[in-house]
């Protein structure tokens, strides 16, 4: 076994990323996450660490706030209109206006920044703009 998992009892103590039980939890984790991937050039225990957020944030938010299945593109769509926000309002997040609109008729997908930018301009997780292939 691992030196490191020989007691995870004690890591979790310590503080080591567990299983989230709330909403308060959930938003530190969040913005845990957002710090990671704002990042231009993460190293690789920072990805890995993006990682595990990313499916520990999943984790929660499938249990306690099912979402019905949606394309990146249709989750996009939605924060558009329930923000009262149009094409223009998103083109510093996506670069441009042209960008969005390749992005919203399908030409062109979303990146890992685009993907930050939105995330944290809409206060969402990231993986609500990632495909569900």
């Amino acid at each position: 076994m691992s030196t490191a998992l020989a007691n995870p009892t004690e890591m979790i103590r310590q503080g080591a990323p567990h299983i989230i039980h709330s909403d308060e939890e959930l938003a530190t984790y969040t913005e845990a996450l957002f710090k990671l991937t704002a990042k231009s050039r993460p190293t690789p225990v920072e990805e890995e660490a993006i990682e595990l957020l990313t499916l520990l944030i999943e984790h929660y938010e499938a249990d306690r706030y099912p979402v019905p299945d949606a394309g990146p593109i249709d989750v996009l769509r939605f924060l558009l209109e329930q923000n009262g926000l149009s094409q223009r309002d998103i083109a510093a997040e996506l670069g441009s206006e042209s960008t969005v609109s390749l992005v919203l008729s399908g030409k062109r997908r979303l990146n890992r920044d685009h993907i930050a930018r939105l995330s944290q301009r809409f206060h969402v997780s990231p993986s609500v703009f990632f495909d569900k292939m």
